[in-house]
């Protein structure tokens, strides 16, 4: 009976290795109301190594018009998730719903034994963050959050020249700005904005919608610590376009010894996605996701290489392959662990807004 028992558990993880698993990755997505779904949708188009089985949609006037900007089967659609997993019996989802709906997704993924990769952020506050937490910890899933800057050639060079190389010395201030004109501005659908527009299924405006960028790269670049205090200021600049949310936010991160200043804004004069990182003795300037800039006492500014990500890392579809298969395990930036710091971050950072206070953050996390 033990060597069945055990047979059968090898079957198992074998199952769930790369090795043993032949053709492409097969994956279903929960949500088409984040329009980060067509660029997975337009990936998977172009590529044998991963197959997009089953989209959960519910709103057949969204589902049609992204049968026809992208030539996708009827067939291909479900109106609950627990249809689509009995029918495809993929393994691993792709989450494009609203910042709220994370909770209830993992929640129920998680009694599949289903791995789950979702948009940033990971949740709308700290509850639902230790609720996602925990069903991950009860079922053994795998939970990965995606950010578009996780796949930056710049991100991850400035981190080995600060994690590996000691390049700039102790790391003293970060400075990460993200944001664009506006999600109305820059023609978001409809159904995106209705949430992320909202306070309740988004947790925010400009705040929680790219807030989360320089909270997650801040705290990976400082080696997963948490802040000891956040202090923030958030504005709603144009409470005509955006009534219910902040659309400006600056967020600033206190550490012992050096301090991360967060700019979020829906009020750029265009799209951003940079930041600064000041050591001791040099500083990295990452202003897209190709240029890196670096200064060292010992030498004036020069351009640095960043090489192009290739491997497991090369790209979020990639990745969460890789990880479902337990090929490598989620870490840094995409991390359950880095991303529960971020949403302890963020609600610190509502909190320091609505009252005018700094916020002091608890030794331990709870």
């Amino acid at each position: 009976m033990k060597a069945i028992l055990l047979l059968a558990a090898g079957l198992v993880m074998a199952g769930r290795s790369g090795a043993a698993e032949a053709g492409p990755f097969r994956f279903g997505m929960v949500g088409l109301v984040h329009d980060h779904a067509g660029l997975f949708i337009g990936d998977t188009r172009h590529r044998r190594d991963v197959e997009l089985a089953g989209i959960v949609e519910p709103n057949h006037e969204l589902v049609a018009r992204y049968e026809k900007a992208y030539g996708l089967k009827p067939a291909l659609f479900f109106d609950t998730l627990a249809e689509m997993l009995d029918r495809t019996h993929v393994r691993a989802v792709a989450v494009c719903s609203s910042t709220f709906g994370h909770r209830e997704i993992v929640e129920a993924c998680a009694a599949r034994g289903v791995d789950v990769m979702m948009e940033k952020p990971l949740a709308v506050n700290m509850a639902h963050a230790r609720a996602i937490a925990a069903a991950a910890r009860r079922s053994g899933i795998r939970v990965v959050v995606n950010y578009e800057t996780s796949w930056y050639p710049t991100t991850q060079e400035a981190r080995r020249l600060v994690g590996d190389e000691r390049a700039i010395g102790e790391l003293r201030k970060i400075v990460v700005r993200d944001g664009h004109e506006g999600p109305k501005e820059i023609g978001a659908s409809k159904e995106f904005l209705a949430w992320l527009t909202d306070p309740v299924l988004d947790g925010g405006g400009a705040l929680m919608d790219f807030g989360c960028y320089g909270a997650d790269l801040i705290t990976w670049l400082m080696g997963g610590q948490r802040p000891v205090a956040v202090t923030a200021v958030t504005q709603t600049i144009k409470p005509e376009v955006y009534p219910k949310v902040d659309d400006e936010a600056t967020i600033v991160l206190s550490y012992p010894h050096a301090q991360g200043i967060i700019e979020a804004s829906w009020n750029w004069p265009f799209g951003r996605k940079d930041m600064d990182v000041y050591g001791r003795t040099g500083y990295i300037l990452a202003p897209n996701r190709s240029e890196l800039r670096v200064r060292r006492r010992d030498m004036a500014e020069a351009a640095a290489a960043a090489p192009v990500l290739t491997g497991a890392r090369a790209d979020p579809l990639t990745y969460f392959a890789a990880v479902a298969r337990r090929e490598i395990e989620p870490d840094g930036l995409s991390s359950l662990e880095t991303n529960l710091i971020v949403t302890e971050i963020l609600d610190a950072a509502r909190e320091s807004a609505r009252t005018g206070r700094r916020v002091e953050l608890a030794a331990e996390a709870k």
